[in-house]
C-alpha cells in the first residue's frame, strides 16, 4: 500500500480509479472512485480513496481536498467504452488488484461516509457489513453485476450475494443498464436494499423505499457524454442522504448535478461549485 501521512476523511471511496480508452488512442482517467471523490469534494467534503493501479506509473492528483492510498499492481483498470445509440458497450483490457477492508488505512477505517464502488468486481463484499457498523455505507454495485467474456466484453451477470449485501447498505443506486433492463430484478433489489434508486438516463430515475415506488423526471438538457453522471448523481444522493435531506429531496437534487454533467465530456462535466449553489437553490428543502 502506498500512502502519504493521511488525516481524516468525510468522504471515503472505494473503489478502482481507472484508465479510459478513447478514440484514437488517448486516455482519460475514469471510473467510480475518480467521479465520486471529485464530486464529494466540490460539495465540500475532505475525502479519501482506497484504489489500486500501477502506482509506480505516476502519481494522481485530484487536489488538496482527496487524499489517496493506492495498493500496487502491475496495470491500471482499463476500460474502452464504445457507444451505439443510446447503448454502451464495454471491454476491459486490465484489471489491477482486489481491495478488501486491510487495504483501508487505519485513519480511514471510522470514516463516517462510505461510498462502496466497484467497476470490475474489485471490493471485496464483505466490505459492506463491516463498515456498515459504524458509517453510512452507499454502494454503487455495477462492478458487482458484470462478468468478462473471452475477448474482454463486458456483459450483465447475476448478482450472487445480493441477499446478504443490500440490507446491510444504506443505500443503493443502479442504473436499469446494470440489470439488463430487468424490472423483476429491481423489484427483487427494491424488497431487499433500505433505500434504492434506479437510474434511466435522460428518463430521470425511481426510488423505492418502504415499498413504494416514486418516479423523479430529469430537468432536460443536451446530452454531449453520460460517462460518470450515475456516479455523480450517486455522491450527491449519498452526500445530502447522510447530511439528513429526506430521500425524495435528496434524489432531486442528485439528478440536477447529474444532468448539468453530461452537457460535458468526461471529468469536465464533474460539477462546479455554481452547479452545486444552482442545485441547492431549487425548492428542494435542502
Amino acid at each position: 500500500m502506498i500512502k502519504h501521512t493521511l488525516k481524516p476523511v468525510s468522504y471515503l471511496v472505494i473503489g478502482h480509479i481507472t484508465q479510459d480508452l478513447l478514440p484514437g488512442g488517448l486516455y482519460a482517467m475514469g471510473g467510480t472512485a475518480t467521479y465520486a471523490a471529485l464530486t464529494a469534494a466540490a460539495l465540500g467534503h475532505q475525502v479519501g480513496i482506497v484504489t489500486s493501479y500501477d502506482c509506480g506509473s505516476g502519481s494522481v492528483d485530484f487536489g488538496e481536498s482527496v487524499q489517496i492510498a493506492c495498493q500496487p499492481a502491475r496495470a491500471t483498470t482499463t476500460f474502452e467504452n464504445r457507444y451505439a445509440g443510446n447503448n454502451r458497450l464495454q471491454y476491459l483490457h486490465a484489471r489491477a488488484e482486489e481491495l478488501t477492508f486491510d487495504s483501508i488505512p487505519e485513519i480511514w477505517r471510522n470514516s463516517p461516509l462510505v461510498h462502496i464502488g466497484p467497476v470490475a468486481w474489485e471490493c471485496a463484499p464483505a466490505l459492506v457489513g463491516k463498515l456498515a457498523e459504524s458509517a453510512f455505507v452507499g454502494i454503487t454495485p455495477q462492478g458487482w453485476l458484470r462478468k468478462m467474456d473471452s475477448r474482454g466484453g463486458i456483459h450483465y451477470t447475476r448478482w450472487t450475494v445480493a441477499e446478504r449485501v443490500l440490507p446491510l447498505a444504506s443505500a443503493v443506486v443502479l442504473s436499469i443498464e446494470d440489470v439488463a433492463g430487468d424490472a423483476s430484478l429491481i423489484a427483487h433489489f427494491s424488497s431487499l436494499a433500505r433505500l434504492l434508486v434506479v437510474t434511466y438516463g435522460g428518463d430521470g430515475c425511481v426510488l423505492f423505499q418502504n415499498g413504494r415506488a416514486d418516479k423523479i423526471p430529469a430537468p432536460r438538457c443536451v446530452e454531449i457524454d453520460p460517462t460518470g453522471a450515475g456516479d455523480i448523481f450517486a455522491t450527491a444522493f449519498f452526500s445530502v442522504l447522510y447530511a439528513g435531506v429526506a430521500p425524495i429531496p435528496a434524489v432531486r437534487f442528485a439528478t440536477c448535478l447529474a444532468s448539468h454533467s453530461v452537457e460535458f465530456r468526461n471529468l469536465d462535466g464533474i460539477p462546479q461549485l455554481k452547479d452545486v449553489e444552482s442545485c441547492r437553490s431549487m425548492k428542494v428543502e435542502l
